[in-house]
């Protein structure tokens, strides 16, 4: 008896983008340690522009592995990775140091290798699409409200101006 198998090789298309993903999240190393980075924490610096560069980034990511037939669970899985890379990266400064942490990128290329080379993350995402809409909300708003706060301490600094 045969015993079929939905393990197949990573996708040419991903594997291309492997160099990609190491330009934004680990091309980099801080001398004298382990600490990598790319040019997402970079991006950053530009006030809401880097973070929507980004998430942009991160969705073709993500459309390469739809169009190379991924499940749609480790899709849900991706589309969590980028939103709250792109939503806690929207942050002023906070969002700088959580990029050089949170490497949403890479944490996808490692997804896809385990989706595809490993037979991991199949099925539907169903299950756990309200917990993640849910979370999504939570974050989307505590990024605001921490946006907020950090904007009305600035500009308190510069002269008393509140929101």
């Amino acid at each position: 008896m045969e015993i079929i198998s939905d393990k197949r090789p990573i996708p040419e298309e991903l594997k291309k983008l492997q160099g990609f993903v190491k330009l934004m999240d680990a091309q980099f190393r801080i001398p004298g340690t382990n600490i990598r980075f790319g040019i997402d924490p970079l991006l950053n610096l530009i006030p809401y522009g880097g973070a929507a560069v980004g998430y942009a980034i991160g969705i073709y990511l993500m459309f390469a592995m739809y169009k190379n037939g991924a499940s749609s669970k480790v899709m849900g899985k991706m589309i969590w990775n980028v939103s709250i890379d792109a939503l806690v990266g929207a942050i002023p400064v906070l969002g700088t140091f959580f990029d050089f942490y949170y490497k949403a990128n890479k944490r996808n290329m490692v997804l896809a290798v385990e989706h595809f080379e490993e037979g991991k993350h199949k099925g539907s995402i169903l299950p756990y699409l309200i917990p993640i809409l849910i979370a999504f909300l939570l974050v989307l708003a505590a990024s605001i409200y921490v946006t907020i706060q950090v904007f009305q301490f600035l500009f308190q600094l510069l002269g008393g101006i509140t929101l």
